[in-house]
């Protein structure tokens, strides 16, 4: 079963002749394969999205996310809930700095149904988060331009490139558990609970208002 997502991705880049290759034909990186990936609003408003779905549904052993802006869909919200179900450690790294009211109030309604169903979150502390960027059991990587937010994966034009170069996903997975372990602040229903009354209710108004925004441009997220 470990090898599930490996195998399966490198399928997925072999349909779609994906495995960068030299002149000569051969692989530039053996047992590697990379492929971009893009949201537009016409033939792949999804493709992204699935992608994060299929590693998070393949996922054995941990997922680690790092992202800006993380306000994820029912889909994704229930994907990595089904994940800690099974087993797999699923550490998440977002925005611990306040940069814009939606942004930084709208995330804590799901922060807590996250914590709830065991999902491990850190605050990024130092300065401004802005990685986009995930790795699934040292098999499978993304960096990109995607938030995993209704913006970006509802309205935005977005491109991740996808990997399952061993090395760069090690490297990739081992620099995201130095910064959790250094540069997080470590995020619990305890410390949500804590904060002023008037800074959950931020929370839940700004929720509400990306929902009737949503709402009312016709997406359901």
């Amino acid at each position: 079963m470990g090898d599930d997502l490996h195998a399966w991705w490198q399928g997925w880049f072999a349909e779609r002749d994906a495995t960068p290759a030299g002149p000569d034909g051969e692989p530039l990186v053996h047992g590697a394969a990379a492929a971009v990936l893009w949201r537009d609003n016409v033939r792949h408003r999804h493709d992204i999205e699935h992608a994060y779905l299929q590693a998070i549904a393949l996922a054995r052993h941990e997922l680690i996310i790092a992202n800006a802006y993380f306000i994820p869909g029912r889909r994704l919200r229930h994907a990595l809930a089904q994940a800690v179900a099974r087993g797999v450690r699923v550490r998440l790294l977002v925005q611990g700095k306040y940069e814009r009211f939606l942004q930084y109030h709208a995330p804590r309604p799901v922060h807590a149904w996250l914590l709830r169903a065991g999902v491990e979150i850190r605050e990024y502390a130092p300065s401004a988060l802005h990685a986009k960027v995930a790795v699934a059991d040292e098999r499978w990587a993304t960096v990109g331009s995607t938030n995993l937010d209704p913006i970006s994966l509802l309205l935005a034009r977005e491109a991740n490139v996808v990997t399952t170069d061993a090395r760069f996903v090690s490297h990739l997975r081992a620099r995201l558990d130095h910064l959790m372990r250094t540069a997080g602040v470590a995020l619990d229903m305890e410390v949500l609970q804590r904060r002023p009354w008037h800074e959950r209710a931020r929370d839940w108004i700004a929720f509400a208002v990306m929902r009737a925004v949503l709402f009312l441009t016709g997406h359901r997220y």
